[in-house]
C-alpha cells in the first residue's frame, strides 16, 4: 500500500492531467451535436470490430465440436451407400423379392497419433473396443482407403496403414473391372502405390481410377488412387501400375472405422469349406 501511494504522489500530475483531460473530452463531445455523433459512430464501429473479433474466436473455439458433427453425419451418410448394403434376392416362379440389409457401417474416430516416414507405419485412433472397433476392420477417410485394425483396447485403436509393407487390398480398375492386389510402392513414397498382377488383357489409361473390388474387406468401390505410370511385367503375362494415393496420409484428421455385419457368417462358412477340402 505504501509503494502505492508512493507511485501515485510521484506521477499525481500525470493523473490530474489525465482527469482535466478526459472531463474536458467529455464536455465536448456531449455539448456539440457533430462531435457526439462522431464519438458515437466511433465508438460503433470499435464496437462492433470487438463483437466480430470475438465471433470469430468462437467459432474458431468451436471448431472441433462442428467437426466432430460433421464426421458423424458423414459416417451416418455412408451407413445409407448403396455399397454398404447387402442385396438378398429371392426368386419364386415369376415373383422377385430383393430386400436391401445392411451389410457395412460406419463409425467415426479422429487420429490423434501417425506414422508415414517409415516401411511400417500405424495410426492409432481415438476410440477402441468399447465403441465396437474390433482387430480386421477397415478403416477409410473421405478420399479413399486408410489401413486395417489390428489391436484394440478399451478406449483406442491401432490401424496398420496402407503405407505398410505388409498391406495388401484386393483392388480393381473401376472402368474395366480387371483385378489385381494393391500395396504401398517401393520407394516408401507416402503419395504412391502399386496395382500389380493385373492381367495384361487389360487396357488401362494414365488417370483411372483404382478402387477396392468385392474379393477385398473393404465395401467394394472405396477410391485407391488413380494410374500415374504403367509398367510391364516381367514375363509380359501381366502389368504394374503406379498409382498416386487418394489419400493424403500426412494430414489425416477424422476416419471411419467399417464394421461389416455379415463379416462373421462368411468367415464361419469359409473355414468350414477348408477343413472339408483337407479332409
Amino acid at each position: 500500500m505504501r509503494h502505492l501511494l508512493i507511485f501515485i504522489t510521484k506521477y499525481s500530475a500525470f493523473f490530474l492531467f489525465l482527469i482535466f483531460e478526459g472531463f474536458s473530452l467529455y464536455i465536448f463531445v456531449n455539448y456539440n451535436d457533430f462531435q457526439k455523433a462522431s464519438f458515437i459512430n466511433t465508438s460503433n464501429e470499435i464496437t462492433g470490430n470487438l463483437y466480430n473479433h470475438v465471433n470469430n474466436l468462437n467459432d474458431y473455439l468451436r471448431l472441433k465440436e462442428i467437426n466432430d458433427k460433421l464426421a458423424r453425419e458423414n459416417a451416418a451418410l455412408r451407413n445409407h451407400f448403396k455399397s454398404s448394403k447387402f442385396i438378398d434376392t429371392t426368386r419364386s416362379q415369376t415373383v422377385i423379392d430383393t430386400v436391401n440389409k445392411q451389410q457395412y457401417t460406419y463409425l467415426e474416430a479422429r487420429v490423434i497419433n501417425n506414422s508415414v516416414n517409415s516401411r511400417v507405419n500405424y495410426l492409432t485412433l481415438n476410440k477402441g473396443s468399447n465403441n465396437g472397433i474390433e482387430k480386421g476392420m477397415g478403416v477409410v477417410s473421405n478420399a479413399g482407403v486408410v489401413g486395417i485394425v489390428i489391436q484394440t483396447s478399451p478406449h483406442f485403436a491401432i490401424v496398420r496403414s496402407l503405407l505398410h509393407k505388409d498391406t495388401r487390398i484386393s483392388a480393381m480398375l473401376a472402368k474395366s473391372k480387371e483385378g489385381g492386389s494393391f500395396r504401398w510402392a517401393d520407394d516408401m513414397d507416402p503419395r504412391k502405390g502399386l496395382l500389380y498382377d493385373v492381367a495384361n488383357s487389360a487396357q488401362p489409361r494414365l488417370g483411372d481410377l483404382v478402387v477396392t473390388d468385392e474379393h477385398s474387406l473393404f465395401p467394394i468401390g472405396i477410391p485407391l488412387g488413380k494410374v500415374s505410370n504403367l509398367t510391364p511385367k516381367t514375363g509380359g503375362f501381366f502389368l504394374n501400375m503406379e498409382v498416386r494415393l487418394a489419400v493424403n496420409f500426412s494430414n489425416l484428421d477424422y476416419v471411419f472405422v467399417i464394421t461389416n455385419k455379415l463379416a462373421r457368417e462368411q468367415i464361419t462358412l469359409e473355414s468350414q469349406q477348408n477343413k472339408d477340402v483337407d479332409e
